[in-house]
This record gives structure tokens, sequence and C-alpha cells, in this order.
């Protein structure tokens, strides 16, 4: 059977083929590297990338930590070992054109390793998912990451992309503003083996969506960085990008892990745009694409 040490290994190789596809995708920016240590456990690799020909901040991050779980994570997580390790690959791309989508992707491992030798199974669970936010939508481009994701889904489990894609339409809802945060994608939290998965098997659909992020992402990229924008087009880039920031400060839950775990803030907070701009009761043009784009920032759409 997996074990955590493994998980972080293959993580680890996940971060290395994506930072190298990206880089490539870019052309020009190339990753900076950053190794850090946890004061209470563990540490991790921060890879972030700036200034690039389509890619004006983005970070692919790794880490692998562990040691003793705050009381209030305990209660959040209904819990009540002490001790705690998580690993995981984190993603978040800002691309400085507008018709470029911002990009996030997690795929996570978490487990109690205080409940080994007591005679009970480990509390262990598998998360993760990939979310989609354009700054405007295009509907063809909608389609094809949801067909994507469900591709990978489906490979795996039947219900996978109907459950997953729910919980990501409620998850990346931006509650002050009544929209979500973009087109969703999938996302999911304390998967673990039963009846239907092994441990093995969770663990190869969790790879498979970390490697599903640079075909999906290359192809959004390059199909859209060349089209021509005017400044207006930018102005309105920053201002979803500011609705991209109050979510990750206000809801995110992996914001919330690594600050209360005593995480890195440099990478935590590397999700954040390089730039935005909060426009006071900004109303859209009627008839405007992006009136459109407002109206497809809701839960519920079928995209496949």
């Amino acid at each position: 059977m997996i074990n955590k040490e493994q998980i972080a290994e293959d993580y680890k190789q996940i971060q290395d083929e994506i930072c190298a596809a990206l880089e490539l995708t870019d052309g020009k920016a190339v990753f900076e590297e950053e190794l850090w240590e946890r004061d209470g456990g563990g540490g991790g690799r921060t890879r972030v990338i700036q200034n690039g020909n389509i890619l004006e901040k983005g970070g692919v991050n790794f880490s692998a930590v562990h040691g003793h779980l705050p009381d209030t994570l305990k209660r959040a997580l209904k819990v009540d070992q002490d001790d705690f390790f998580a690993t995981g690959v984190s993603i978040v791309i800002h691309p400085n054109h507008p018709m470029v989508p911002i990009i996030h992707m997690n795929i996570r491992y978490f487990e109690m390793p205080s409940s080994f030798g007591s005679g009970k199974e480990p509390l262990r669970w598998f998360g993760g998912g990939i979310d989609l936010t354009p700054h405007y939508v295009f509907e063809d481009d909608a389609r094809y990451f949801h067909r994507y994701l469900k591709s990978v889904c489906d490979a795996c489990h039947h219900d996978f992309y109907r459950r997953f894609k729910l919980w990501a339409d409620d998850y990346f809802f931006i509650k002050h503003r009544h929209e979500t945060r973009g087109i969703g994608g999938i996302f999911y939290d304390r998967l673990t083996a039963g009846d239907d998965l092994t441990w093995d098997e969770i663990f190869e659909f969790s790879k498979a969506l970390g490697r599903s992020f640079i075909p999906i992402y290359t192809e959004l990229v390059n199909k859209n960085r060349d089209k021509v924008f005017t400044p207006e087009q930018q102005e309105w880039q920053y201002q979803r990008r500011s609705r991209y920031a109050e979510f990750n400060l206000v809801y995110d839950a992996g914001t919330k892990f690594g600050l209360e775990t005593n995480g890195r803030i440099e990478s935590i907070l590397m999700s954040l745009p390089p730039a935005a701009k909060w426009f006071y009761n900004y109303q859209p043009v009627p008839g405007s694409e992006e009136e459109k784009t407002l109206s497809l920032l809701k839960k519920g759409i079928s995209w496949v």
C-alpha cells in the first residue's frame, strides 16, 4: 500500500514536470526556487515565475509538513489526534493577457500519524481540484476545460465528475458577491478508500489530475495569447482579479490551513495577483462581453 513518503516524492515529480512545461510555454521567464523549512516540522519548495511573455505571476509550490495540529484546526477537521502530516502541490497562474484565464490546481494528501501503533486504522485522505477563472468566459474554452476534466474523472470512477463538479460550484462561490469565482471545475476533499476504490487507485487519480494541468492550460494559453485587447479590457482583467483576491482571503480553506499551521507566508499568499483594482459599484455595459461573463458566473451550468 502507498505510504506518505512515496506520495510526497511523486508530487515533487509532478511539480518538476509542470514547471518545465510552463517555462517552455512562456518562452521567456524561468522559475525561481526557494527551499524552506517549517518551524514545526517539514518544509517545501516554492517556485515562482514572473514577468514572462504571457505569465505575469505564478507559483507551483510543493510542501510536505508535519507537526502538532492546532486546536482550532482539530475542531474544524473534527479530529482528536494531535499530530499531522500533509503534502501537496498547489498552483496559481495569473497571465498578463485578459483573454487568457487564471488557473488554480491543488492535489494534496493528509494523515494523522499519531494513530499508527494504536490498533486503529490511520486517519488519512486525499483532496484536490482544479478550477478556471476566465476574465472573459469563452464558451468553447469552458466546454473544452470541463470535458477534459470529465475524461480524467471517468477514467477512475463513473460518478466523480458529477459529484466533484457540484462540489466545485459550491466551494468556489463568492457569497458576498453572489457569484462564482470563475467557471468552476472539480473539487474534492476527504476522499478515502472504500468499496469502490483502493488507496492506490485514489492516488493514481490524484496524479492524473495533477498531470492534466499542462495539456489543459497550454491549450488555453496558446489559443488566446495572440488576441488583440484594449486598455479597457485590461482594466476589466484587473477588476476580475480583485474578485479572485477576495475569495482567497475570505473563503479559501488552503489559505486558512496554511496560516493556522504556521506555514510560510510568501508561499501561502503567492496565489494573489500582482495587481488588482476595486472599482466602486462597477456596472457592465448592457449587451457587452463583460455583462455576458457576469451572467455565466453562477452555479449549475452544464458545460459537457
